[in-house]
């Protein structure tokens, strides 16, 4: 697939021609082989054959009018009133009609949060598996960004009190969470940020009292993104609770009470963000706001941080999601502008230093790709009771949300860099890819928090890194279309990896978390690639993988000389091939490999 006129009609005296177009108007699936093909590789063929219309429809959608819809809700920033007409104080969001547009289609149409927890959405009997649900965030994330966090915590949110909540606060809460009907639909937020706790939440000062049997919560949250949320989870100390973690209980907060009158808490004001700006984040005061609490909370020793952490491994991955959709639309946007821009002479895509370019923003979002496919699959498997995958999924939903977040960066500059000073102007759509970037290494972990988690806990404690060579090697060994000796390359890079994260881990080296953890990511991910790619050419269908994956050892793992005068014959004539928009063949990739 090319993003770009293949012939060569040009009109040099139409001044506007010179003006490289953007993929507005694009199908963002039909416009995506690698996910296509993935598709085959990840997903059964009943689940694929029944989902792909609907993949069709919303990738005509978002390279459409959600896309539209994005720039205008972008623009037109959400405003919060603190008074209705008559005085009171009844706080309220004001959202521009684009951003109601888009739940419709998230919320309403799709079933977005609610395919996960039960079944019935799209006409799927069951629940949604996470590969499905995830390329639906895929596509929807390539046009709009912020939307996507109210979609995870509602979802997330019912999801925590399907499992711990009593059945009171069960049949109060949970079935209008799972409504894809917008008048009634309940959505969800987390408001977990506090001045003395950003990542360190143990410092968390909200307070909790038991009034009579009810429980309310007094002190604020500083930072609480979908600060319109129906309903909301919440870590709380219980009055007399420990300090530390082990004093926080889990707390769902309504935004009105069952008489319909509004809970007692406040939105002071919404918080003037970088990016994600058509989504709400605020700062709130509770002042006696009436909660249900999730499992048993009191002054003793409290599971709230516990039962918060379920959903973590979720929300990482949603945030890898997001990550490689912003990057797959950075990527087509810079594809677009190389096919097209003519200077010095011809057009862009076929000047070398430009090429090297192009590779820097594909490889990482390919990466990006396999990643977060293998790692639903892993997660679907732990959840269905495999202990094995299950501590697969824990070491690679923190690499994958750390890399992801730091590489969505560098691809969103990049590809702001190819549309040139275009790209900086709020016109196009780059300038607001590189604004929403930036919230990945924030939100779910900073890179350090995340990276330390992957080496301190999955790897030290969990010892998850093990499962993890295991189940990588086994990949490898069984791809018969492989190429001998390139599978024995990975196998020892992998190895290598596996070994040096378990040494930082015990030795407690933590200034080599990232670097351990960079390690990791990148083996798996060739490794990943090359066995996608043999696989996808056996059956006749794009070998390309391959070719990244060989890109990944010598560009990320350092195998490629950085003294050397020439790219190299495989660099030239990889980069050629990922660059034509013809499939590769398995027999080409090999060749070329």
């Amino acid at each position: 697939m090319t993003f770009y006129q293949t012939s060569d009609e040009f009109n040099p005296e139409q001044l506007s021609d010179w003006v490289a177009p953007d993929c507005h108007g694009l199908n963002f699936f039909e416009a995506d082989p690698s996910l296509q093909d993935l598709l085959h590789h990840y997903m059964d063929t009943p689940l694929r054959e029944h989902m792909t219309p609907h993949y069709l429809n919303l990738g005509k959608l978002a390279g459409n009018e959600l896309d539209d819809w994005s720039r205008d809700a972008d623009r037109h920033i959400p405003k919060l009133h603190h008074r209705d007409a008559r005085g009171r104080d009844a706080d309220w969001i004001e959202f521009h009609p684009s951003y109601r547009k888009m739940e419709q289609v998230a919320f309403g149409d799709l079933g977005l949060h609610a395919m996960s927890n039960r079944g019935g959405v799209l006409g799927w009997d069951e629940k949604v598996p996470p590969i499905a649900k995830y390329v639906f965030q895929y596509l929807f994330g390539q046009s709009e960004f912020g939307q996507l966090c109210p979609i995870s915590a509602t979802e997330s949110t019912a999801m925590l009190i399907s499992r711990y909540a009593n059945e009171e606060t069960k049949s109060l809460l949970l079935g209008k969470m799972m409504s894809q009907n917008m008048s009634d639909i309940l959505k969800g937020g987390q408001f977990m940020t506090e001045k003395p706790g950003g990542s360190d939440v143990s410092n968390s000062a909200l307070q909790a009292r038991n009034d009579d049997g009810i429980w309310k919560l007094y002190g604020e949250k500083w930072f609480c993104s979908c600060a319109d949320a129906d309903v909301v989870l919440l870590l709380a100390r219980p009055k007399g609770a420990p300090d530390g973690n082990a004093g926080l209980g889990l707390f769902a907060l309504p935004r009105h009470l069952e008489n319909g009158q509004r809970n007692n808490y406040r939105i002071v004001r919404l918080k003037n963000k970088m990016g994600s700006k058509s989504m709400a984040s605020g700062e709130i005061i509770f002042d006696g706001a009436v909660v249900y609490p999730l499992g048993e909370v009191g002054a003793g020793v409290n599971r709230g941080l516990k039962m918060m952490m379920d959903q973590v491994n979720m929300s990482r991955l949603s945030h890898g999601v997001r990550a490689a959709s912003m990057m797959r639309r950075c990527l087509n946007e810079a594809l677009a502008v190389a096919g097209s821009r003519r200077a010095f002479g011809g057009k862009l895509i076929h000047k070398p230093l430009l090429r090297r370019q192009l590779m820097k923003l594909m490889v990482p979002t390919e990466q990006a790709l396999s990643m977060y496919m293998y790692t639903a699959n892993m997660m679907e498997k732990g959840n269905a009771g495999d202990k094995h995958a299950e501590k697969v999924t824990r070491i690679l939903t923190p690499l994958l949300k750390y890399r992801t977040a730091r590489d969505n960066v560098r691809v969103a500059t990049g590809a702001m860099e190819v549309r040139g000073g275009n790209g900086y102007i709020e016109d196009w759509v780059n300038a607001r890819l590189v604004r929403d970037s930036h919230l990945g290494v924030l939100w779910e972990g900073t890179s350090n928090i995340n990276a330390l988690d992957v080496i301190t806990r999955a790897v030290a404690k969990s010892r998850a890194h093990e499962n993890l060579g295991e189940a990588i090697t086994g990949l490898l060994d069984k791809e018969t279309n492989l190429p001998g000796q390139y599978a024995g390359q990975l196998k020892g890079l992998l190895e290598q990896a596996v070994s040096f994260a378990d040494t930082v881990a015990k030795e407690g080296r933590e200034t080599l978390a990232r670097k351990a953890s960079n390690a990791l990511y990148h083996t798996v991910t060739a490794s990943l690639m090359a066995t996608e790619g043999a696989s996808l050419g056996a059956e006749g269908r794009d070998a390309r993988r391959l070719l990244l994956s060989r890109m990944v050892i010598d560009r990320k793992l350092g195998q490629e000389n950085p003294f050397s005068m020439e790219p190299g014959k495989f660099d030239e004539e990889a980069t050629a091939a990922l660059l034509s928009g013809e499939q590769v063949s398995l027999d080409q990739a090999s060749e070329i490999l």
